[in-house]
């Protein structure tokens, strides 16, 4: 083989290698821009997560499953996926028809995505709807700083999003959320409420009273009073808290 066309042959073959270079790297920015795509204003989970995982994406998930604890359970969102966590996003998973392995991939993630709006929020419910029941605005004058409070009414937005599910997709209309120290006072609130944390909701609805107070026991909801119990017969108020304290004795609870 002469010298000219070995040259010739090595140039040739560069050539391909640069345009097989070419070619992958187009590929590549696809897949990158591909991948942008499914990012959410709101927060873009960047791996899959499964039971051992720990870190703020499994917090934020979380919250968004909080919802589906199973009865009279509590999803803490502490950043550890225990089992808990996996039987939550199972439960998720069932609700929504998709394969429930309890593990949050593309799936799971698409579906959130869908359920959320950009600050945040699932998206039959709004942070005014949650926030103080005398008609002000913002998220002080609590216990709490502003920022935990409307953290709170983050979560209890989340899992009023699952009950709002379970009961077929048809409204939950809340007649107080967050109320200040001031706005409590001025309702006759008890001291210790959790609407002064950003942490419960009154609601009123499509469905009886009965039955809101019934299901919000799978929800994660440990505060639950409704119609029988004092100053309830009008609405049923649901809350976060972490231990179980039911009454509705109207509706057998």
């Amino acid at each position: 083989m002469s010298k000219y066309f070995s040259h010739r042959v090595i140039r040739i073959l560069s050539i391909l290698g640069l345009f097989g270079a070419l070619l992958v790297g187009s590929v590549a920015t696809q897949a990158v821009t591909a991948t942008k795509a499914y990012a959410d204003g709101c927060y873009t989970w960047g791996r899959t997560l499964s039971e051992g995982a720990s870190g703020e994406d499994v917090r934020q998930l979380q919250i968004r499953v909080a919802g589906y604890p199973a009865y009279g359970g509590h999803i803490a969102a502490d950043g550890a996926f225990g089992p808990a966590t996996k039987a939550a996003v199972q439960r998720f998973q069932s609700a929504y028809g998709l394969g429930a392995d309890g593990i949050a991939g593309s799936a799971t993630f698409s579906k959130i995505y869908a359920l959320q709006d950009d600050d945040c929020t699932p998206i039959h419910f709004t942070y005014a709807e949650l926030d103080d029941g005398c008609g002000g605005s913002g998220w002080d004058g609590g216990p709490l700083s502003a920022a935990a409070t409307k953290a709170n009414a983050l979560q209890t937005m989340w899992q009023l999003e699952a009950m709002r599910h379970a009961l077929g997709d048809q409204p939950l209309n809340i007649t107080s959320g967050f109320r200040s120290i001031p706005c409590n006072n001025s309702v006759g609130g008890a001291s210790s409420s959790q609407h002064l944390y950003g942490r419960a909701a009154d609601l009123v609805g499509v469905h009886s009273l009965c039955t809101l107070a019934k299901q919000a026991r799978y929800h994660g909801f440990g505060g639950i009073f409704g119609p029988g119990y004092p100053g309830h017969d009008d609405h049923t108020h649901v809350d976060i808290r972490t231990s179980n304290s039911w009454s509705a004795p109207n509706c057998g609870i």
